[in-house]
C-alpha cells in the first residue's frame, strides 16, 4: 500500500483486493480502501479484476501490486503505467542480473527451487517466456563473464499492468497446462497470444525474489531487520 501511495500518481484508485477479513481490516486501519473478493478466485490477476469491476466506473487500466512481492523497485509502478499508456496490453518489470546477482539467485534456488522467476525477452522487450528455472541456459559462460558486466538473465518482478480487455480475456480462459506446471499465471497470456511487454528497471536497494516458501519469509524478515522497512523509500 505504501509503495503505491508514495508513487504520487494522479487519477488512480488504490484498493486492496483480498478474500481475508483480517487483511481487509488492516487495510482499512491504514487508511486504504479494501474489497472482499471470492475465495475461489485462483490468481492475483483474477482478484484484481474482481475488485476493478466493483468500482463505480470500470478503469481503463488495472495494475496488480502483489502482496508476496514486498520489495518493489523504485520507479517500477510508473514504468508499467507508462508502458500501458504507450499501447501495451500487458506490462511487467524485469531486472537485468549482473553476475553476482545471478550467482546469488542460483544459490537461493538450491534450497528454494520454485522461488524467483526469470524471463526470456525479445530485443523489443516482448516477453518470450517466464520460468521458475533460470533461463536462458548459458554456453561459454566464463568467456561471457569476462566480456560484459551483466548476465543475459532477467529476473521478473511480481507487478502487472493490464488493459481491462486483456485482463478480462485472461480471466475468462481456464488455466493452461504449462501455466499449471510452472505455477506462473502470466504464461496463460503468452499461450493466449496476448503480448506481454517487459520494462527494464533498476534493481532495488535490497532485493528478494518474492515470497513463495517459508524460507522466503525468513529471508525477507532478515532483510527488513537489517535494512529497515523498504516501503517508505
Amino acid at each position: 500500500m505504501a509503495r503505491a501511495a508514495v508513487a504520487g500518481l494522479v487519477d488512480t484508485d488504490l484498493v486492496v483486493a483480498t478474500d481475508d477479513r483480517e487483511i481487509a481490516d488492516h487495510a482499512h486501519a491504514a487508511g486504504c480502501d479494501a474489497i472482499m473478493t471470492d475465495s475461489a478466485i485462483a490468481t492475483g490477476s483474477g482478484r484484481a479484476l474482481a475488485a476493478a469491476l466493483q468500482r463505480p466506473a470500470p478503469p481503463r487500466f488495472v495494475v496488480n501490486l502483489q502482496g508476496d512481492s514486498p520489495f518493489q523497485p523504485h520507479g517500477a509502478l510508473r514504468a508499467v503505467i507508462a508502458a500501458l499508456q504507450s499501447g501495451a496490453q500487458v506490462a511487467t518489470p524485469v531486472i537485468a542480473l549482473d553476475w553476482p546477482a545471478l550467482d546469488a539467485l542460483r544459490d537461493h534456488k538450491r534450497c528454494s527451487p520454485f522461488s524467483g522467476t526469470t524471463c526470456a525477452r525479445a530485443p523489443d522487450g516482448r516477453a518470450l517466456w517466464f520460468s521458475k528455472n533460470i533461463i536462458p541456459a548459458i554456453r561459454n559462460e566464463e568467456a561471457l563473464r569476462a566480456s560484459q558486466p551483466l548476465s543475459p538473465v532477467w529476473r521478473h518482478v511480481g507487478l502487472y499492468g493490464y488493459t481491462l480487455d486483456a485482463l478480462q480475456r485472461f480471466e475468462q480462459t481456464p488455466p493452461t497446462a504449462l501455466e499449471n506446471l510452472e505455477g506462473l499465471e502470466q504464461l496463460r497470456l503468452i499461450e493466449l497470444g496476448i503480448p506481454v511487454t517487459t520494462v527494464a528497471i533498476d534493481p532495488p536497494l535490497f532485493d528478494s525474489s518474492g515470497i513463495d516458501t517459508e524460507a522466503d519469509i525468513q529471508r525477507v524478515e532478515a532483510l527488513i531487520a537489517a535494512h529497515g522497512d523498504p516501503t517508505p523509500l
